[in-house]
Order: structure tokens, then sequence, then C-alpha cells
């Protein structure tokens, strides 16, 4: 296979929150994300795995999460990754002021970053680092859940920003073993990419004076990248061994293949597969209905159904 198709862009990404029902209520009914996978942590099993994302769960659309209910806050900082931004169209800026504003989420007034995007920061209720990207780049189709008028959907991811001590041994990692490329620098800002678009940009930011971040909710888990099939994924992993950053045996994640391993700073990296997609056990028009379960965990089912606090769907307040 083609080295420079082994990795394609960003997958998802995975977050850690202090409560399903809330966590619910921002992405799904404020941001208007489709829920597309309501299962369990597959290392965990009483806890969910929340996904979210376009229509079909697209990689680099998904943004999924582990709601520990109660959990502490994290902290932000260097080593981790602390802000995820979503794509919007680049006149939809009023539209989702005002919606930040109906619903009494604070953000930071809008900036321009690089040429012809404007980012609008803003936290979830956890205090997890989020932007609206404005731009004229994203080709996408909007995800929606009827919360939100299509035309000012989220297109899916635009970027992630990492803050490094130093960007130097992580900068080499992506380029050298996960096909990224240098696409542009401003200050202590440094973009990368496997493929130039919306959705794929990882964004090393130098923060040496920052603290280190903490675990907990409000924090990211880890940063997944996709790769087409298992047999990419299987050659990215001999580049990993290659490179002795030691990455785990190859897991399956039900709706993909994954293996992991931690960047220089510290961030947690996983390489997903593309492949078979979130509707291999329900289909496309009811994704995230109902609670499923890989089947090693089926015989827990009546246990895990107990324990979980079931989540209200409904959604007529974010209209």
């Amino acid at each position: 296979m083609n080295d420079n198709k082994l990795i394609t862009g960003i997958h998802h990404v995975t977050a850690i929150a202090s409560g399903s029902q809330k966590n619910f209520e921002f992405y799904a009914g404020i941001l208007g994300l489709r829920l597309v996978k309501k299962t369990v942590n597959f290392d965990a099993s009483s806890v969910y795995h929340l996904y979210y994302g376009d229509e079909i769960g697209s990689p680099g659309s998904i943004i999924t999460f582990f709601p520990y209910e109660g959990l502490v806050k994290g902290r932000q900082g260097k080593g981790m990754l602390n802000t995820t931004s979503f794509s919007v169209p680049l006149d939809s800026l009023d539209y989702w002021i005002k919606r930040l504003d109906k619903y009494g989420v604070l953000y930071k007034r809008p900036q321009e970053r690089f040429k012809d995007e404007i980012a609008v920061y803003f936290e979830d209720a956890d205090g997890l680092g989020l932007e609206l990207v404005f731009n004229n780049k994203d080709t996408r189709i909007g995800s929606y859940n009827q919360t939100i008028d299509k035309t000012h959907a989220i297109r899916g991811f635009y970027n992630v920003e990492i803050w490094e001590e130093g960007y130097e041994r992580t900068a080499a990692l992506l380029q050298d073993q996960l096909n990224h490329t240098l696409i542009a620098e401003k200050g202590n800002r440094f973009r990368f990419a496997a493929t130039d678009s919306p959705g794929n940009y990882v964004d090393l930011v130098c923060m040496p004076d920052s603290l280190k971040g903490l675990a907990g909710s409000g924090t990211v888990h880890h940063l997944a990248f996709s790769t087409p099939d298992k047999g990419s994924q299987t050659a990215i992993r001999e580049k990993i061994v290659e490179r002795r950053y030691n990455p785990t045996p190859i897991l399956d994640r039900n709706y993909f293949q994954s293996i992991y391993f931690r960047e220089p700073g510290g961030v947690l990296f996983e390489v997903a597969t593309a492949i078979p997609g979130f509707s291999v056990d329900e289909p496309s028009s009811h994704l995230g209905e109902n609670l499923m379960l890989p089947d090693w965990f089926e015989n827990e089912r009546k246990e895990l159904e107990a324990h979980l606090l079931p989540i209200n769907t409904d959604l007529s307040n974010y209209r």
C-alpha cells in the first residue's frame, strides 16, 4: 500500500465528562450533533460511551465521551489536547453567537487565526475546550438533528489543538510516522495535516510556561487518527514499533479496530480503522436510539441497563 494513504486524517476525539444527561443536552441539544452510538466503555463497562457526529458518524466528525457520573474536573495544560474545534459556515457567525447567548454559554470574542478562518472559543459544562471555526473551505454536509437550521449546522471537526513543552519531537512523529505535513505556522502555533482539509488539522502550540494538564472531567482522553483498514493499520503499527513508541496490540472496538500509544508530549494517540462503521449493529436511520453492546457484553445487559442512568433524549427545548 502507498505509504501516504496509511493515515487519512482525524477519526475521532474522546473526552471525559461528569454526567451523561447534561452531556447529551449540550452536544445533541445546543450543538445539534447526532447521537450516533450509545454503548459502554469497552474497558470499563459500567460507564457509557457516547458518540456524536454527522448523520452516519463519518471519520472527522466524531466526538465521544466517557461520562463518569460526578467525576471531579481535570485541568487543561501542556501535554494535553485542550481544544477541539468544529467547522461551520463563515456566514453562520451571527446565528451561533445568538444561539450561545440563548443557552447561556460563555464565549470569547471572535478572532481570526489563519487566513479565512474565524474562531470562537467556549467550553461545555465540564470545562472542555471547544471552538466553532467559521470558514468557507468546508464542503461537507452539515450534521443536524432537527435542533439546528441545516444551513448553519456543524460540518464536523475543523482542527484540534495540543499544548506542548516544545513541538519538535511530536512534529517529527506526525511527519515521519503518521503522514502529516506542516502546512501553516503562526507564532507558537504549528499546523499539520495528513489531508489538507477541514476536519484534519492538528495544531501543536508551544506552551512551555503552562502547568501540566491533569486528567478529569472536561479533558480529552485521546485523539484518534483514521486509517483505511486493518492492513494499513498493521503497517502503521510497524512504523510505530520501529520508533519505539510501544503501541498496544490491535484491539476490537466493534465499529473500528484500534491501536494506542503516547506521543512524546504525553497525549494518548489512537489509530482507528474507517471500517466497518456505526451501522454494523443498527440501521443508519436509527443510530443512537438503543443501548448497543458488543457480543462479549450481551450476557451483562440486564445488570448494565440497571446500573446506567437513563438518558432523556427529548430535544424539544433546544429547537
